[in-house]
Formats: structure tokens, sequence, C-alpha cells
């Protein structure tokens, strides 16, 4: 499994969120990483990564995948069928 980062901003007008959408998303987010025990394996990642948040040229966003040591086989298996 892996953990995709994009970086976008909040004030871009294509942006679907609400801050406190926005908000609420990450610490969805957050609580799975944290249950599944990869919070800090992601944080790692997300500060050696090569790739600097931004635009690239064509105006997309910067994507990270970070591959996550999850097991899928436990109580909450049922969610990944």
């Amino acid at each position: 499994m892996y953990l995709q980062v994009m970086w976008k901003f909040l004030e871009q007008r294509s942006f679907p969120l609400t801050e406190t959408e926005y908000m609420q998303q990450l610490d969805a987010v957050a609580e799975y990483l944290t249950d599944w025990g990869v919070a800090d394996t992601v944080r790692q990642a997300i500060m050696q990564t090569r790739k600097p948040p931004g635009y690239t040229v064509g105006g997309g966003a910067r994507c990270v995948s970070i591959p996550l040591a999850v097991d899928l086989s436990g109580s909450r298996s049922s969610e990944w069928e």
C-alpha cells in the first residue's frame, strides 16, 4: 500500500475543500496512519523527499508516493476488499 501526498494550495480556486473540510480530511488520514503504526514512516519520507512542494510546469501538483508496511489482514481487512 502507498500513501500519495500531493502539494496543492488551499487558496487555489479549483481546490474543492474549505479550510475546515481540509483539516478534517487531514485528521482522518492522520488517524489511519497512526492506527496502522506508520505515522513515523510517513513523517520521515516527507522530510526526506527530493520533490519540493509547488507546481509543476503544466500547473499540476507534485506527488510523492510513500510505501507503507501495513498489515491488511487484521480486523479492518474488509475495508480493502
